[in-house]
């Protein structure tokens, strides 16, 4: 996902806008929820030159497919993701710096949006991806829907009982 700068130069204050449809690459997501590989992502940014070098903000529409990590039903949403980066011009400022590593740059009059895209959506998906804030889940002896039998329930013995349950057993019932 490179963008040809060359036409933005080193002029503060050249500006233009890109408005395109590109292929979500792969990684951009989490396990449970994130953008499918190839799906369209809209994208809408401003690139401006400034002295430092290129910043680029806007937004990126993206369709957010997953599963809830609950019941494990399938999801699917658009979101909008805002996106905000100044990519630097090589040999801007002195020597790097450890925490100059983070920096994007401007290489060979192109930048990179796919780090950058891929910052801007994971950080916004849920942690829990739920399909509903009331959504039960599954049980956890069975893995039934709790939403499909709602007095759903086990009958669970506390082990320390467990022998004396054998030795009623063992003994009869005499009435």
């Amino acid at each position: 996902m490179t963008i040809d700068v060359k036409d933005l130069g080193r002029s503060p204050g050249s500006m233009r806008t890109l408005e395109e449809e590109v292929p979500a690459p792969s990684d951009l997501g989490v396990p449970l929820i994130g953008v499918k590989e190839g799906s369209l992502v809209e994208l809408e940014l401003r690139l401006e030159s400034v002295h430092e070098g290129i910043l680029v903000s806007g937004t990126a529409d993206v369709l957010i497919e997953g599963q809830c990590g609950r019941c494990l039903d399938p999801l699917a949403y658009d979101q909008r993701v805002s996106v905000q980066e100044l990519f630097l011009y090589p040999g801007h400022g002195s020597e790097p710096e450890e925490d100059d590593e983070e920096q994007r740059r401007v290489e060979h009059d192109e930048i990179d949006l796919e780090p950058v895209l891929r910052d801007a959506v994971v950080t916004s998906l849920p942690f829990q991806p739920v399909c509903r804030e009331d959504c039960q889940g599954l049980c956890s002896e069975c893995g039934i829907r709790l939403e499909d039998e709602p007095g759903h329930h086990h009958e669970v013995l506390d082990p320390r009982w467990a022998a004396l349950a054998q030795m009623q057993g063992q003994t009869g019932k005499t009435d």
